[in-house]
């Protein structure tokens, strides 16, 4: 039977920019709260869907916050990815590296072993039940102190067999990456691999930043380093991924339409660019609907789609498994379009 969440296009792809939060959809939200005794401050499904209208980040990090609040088990966790992978995989994902914010359930009293294991009994059998792999990235938000992000990371100790890096989100202007120095010097010598949030509504200057000061791997949206040329070459030259979410630039109005969206110049400035959903549930699409969408309204011919998709393996966290990695571009070169 097929899935109600297949794509148009089920590409074989990785998604490297996801929030696990991002992907409660208003059903489960309520199906947690009933089974939690959260109250919702919305009558319904129908209501909550229209809450989804955001005039910035801060109007969606609002909202996505206050839904967290039926969040509380390893049950709810556990049920929050697997309806995440089997959304995903219907859509063509192969691997996904999925970002947390435990820092938003500590506050609620909810313990970081709440947090990993829940995720992990769905994460620990994706490839069994969905034919994902996946890794776990753990988020430090921006909007918090660098003190905090570092007790994060302590409290994380026990738990990084699960963990493979840490990145950097939240309320982007005003928290620049230099504030989180120390806290990414810290997690590279546990060695894990790092990423960020930077130039999505913060400056190119923050791309910068994230990559001389916190030693990031990849830049997490990264659009606007479109305004600066000689950064635009160093990404080319050091081969630096973007982790670009289209659906999400719109929603948020980073961009004001799809057919506004700097992707084609991007990839047509030699850039490492990727697609990927962010928070799906609250920006209209998983990541096969991304593909759709860029297809759709920017014209993307079909190498181009299969070179985003072989970009998107190519900087993946997949160093411990190039066997994996070089299985999963073969998919990518096999497909078929239609």
């Amino acid at each position: 039977m097929k899935s109600p969440y297949h794509s148009l296009m089920p590409l074989p792809k990785a998604e490297l920019h996801l929030h696990i939060e991002g992907t409660l959809e208003p059903e489960l939200a309520f199906e947690l709260a009933a089974r939690n005794g959260v109250v919702l401050p919305h009558a319904d499904t129908d209501a909550l869907r229209e809450a989804y209208r955001f005039a910035d980040l801060q109007s969606f990090l609002n909202l996505y916050y206050e839904l967290m609040a039926v969040l509380r088990t390893e049950r709810d966790f556990a049920d929050l990815a697997d309806a995440y992978l089997a959304r995903a995989a219907a859509q063509g994902v192969r691997h996904a590296e999925i970002f947390f914010d435990p820092q938003a359930h500590l506050a609620r009293g909810v313990a970081m072993g709440t947090v990993v294991e829940g995720l992990w009994a769905a994460l620990g059998r994706a490839e069994e039940r969905h034919g994902v792999s996946t890794r776990l990235i753990m988020c430090f938000l921006r909007d918090e102190s660098a003190a905090s992000a570092m007790e994060t990371l302590a409290a994380a100790g026990p738990y990084l067999d699960r963990i493979t890096g840490v990145g950097l989100d939240s309320a982007e202007v005003g928290h620049p990456p230099v504030k989180f120095r120390e806290v990414y010097e810290a997690a590279a010598a546990l060695g894990l691999r790092r990423v960020a949030h930077a130039g999505e509504e913060g400056p190119p200057e923050y791309i910068t930043e994230a990559l001389d000061v916190l030693g990031v791997e990849r830049i997490d949206h990264g659009l606007r380093c479109a305004e600066d040329p000689a950064l635009v070459e160093r990404l080319v030259r050091e081969r630096v991924p973007l982790t670009l979410c289209p659906l999400s630039n719109v929603r948020l109005r980073t961009v004001d339409t799809l057919a506004d969206h700097p992707l084609p110049a991007l990839l047509d400035a030699g850039l490492m660019c990727t697609v990927n959903s962010d928070d799906p549930a609250y920006f209209g699409g998983y990541a096969g609907d991304n593909f759709d969408a860029v297809r759709e309204a920017l014209g993307l011919d079909r190498e181009k789609l299969r070179q985003l998709a072989r970009n998107s393996f190519l900087a993946a966290f997949l160093e411990d498994d190039e066997e994996r990695r070089t299985r999963y571009l073969a998919e990518v070169e096999a497909y078929a379009f239609v």
